[in-house]
């Protein structure tokens, strides 16, 4: 990653990240991005799945695609939130988190290069999803809108470890601080209702279904 005045570290450097490694380990941790981008003068912030490999960062872009297509630039975050940290005093409290911030201009995707980063997005999210179900079809395909973002502008930061006060004035006034762990969990698989009788789970689901992946 290259800095940038956009992406230097300006407050909490500490927590900054500035290895690559550390940028892929936030956006393969998740699967879901928020979008800015600015439209008719006014920002708007979406949601959208994503999918990266070495390069890009591959999202939906149906809600801004005609402004996108212009060449303008966007601003993608992604953030996991690890441990809600509760201090002796309320200014101490936070939130261990890992983000990552990815500025650039996106490029809408044409031909085997929007198939292929269809691809990335589906098996980012379900690995071995892209071989089980159907492949889009020729018009799915015209209906769908695939930017790239490359990953060379980016800011990472990593919040971690117990409340900071544990040795300030306040580790006097006898009350409990610590952390609250927080994780996403993936359930068993609900079937569709109208799924027929006999079809099993297939082995990719179950494998991502469950909490250590085995």
């Amino acid at each position: 990653m290259s800095e940038t005045e956009r992406t230097r570290h300006r407050r909490l450097r500490e927590q900054g990240r500035t290895d690559r490694s550390a940028l892929f380990a936030v956006l393969r941790a998740g699967f879901v991005c928020h979008l800015g981008v600015v439209l008719d003068g006014t920002p708007f912030v979406v949601p959208t799945v994503y999918g990266v490999d070495e390069r890009f960062l591959y999202f939906h872009g149906s809600v801004a695609s005609r402004s996108l297509e212009g060449g303008q630039a966007v601003c993608v975050t992604v953030t996991h939130v690890d441990g809600l940290v509760l201090a002796r005093s309320v200014f101490e409290h936070g939130v261990n988190y890992r983000s990552a911030v990815i500025y650039g201009v996106p490029r809408a995707l044409t031909g085997p290069d929007k198939l292929a980063a269809l691809r990335v997005l589906s098996e980012h999210a379900a690995p071995g999803q892209w071989d089980y179900a159907r492949r889009p079809s020729k018009k799915e395909l015209a209906a769908t809108t695939i930017f790239a973002l490359p990953l060379d502008e980016a800011s990472v930061k990593v919040a971690e470890g117990p409340p900071g006060d544990g040795d300030g004035p306040d580790a006097e006034l006898g009350l409990w601080a610590g952390v609250v762990p927080m994780e996403t969990v993936r359930r068993p698989p609900e079937p569709d209702p109208a799924l027929p009788a006999g079809i099993a789970v297939p082995a990719h689901i179950m494998k991502i279904a469950s909490p250590d992946g085995a």
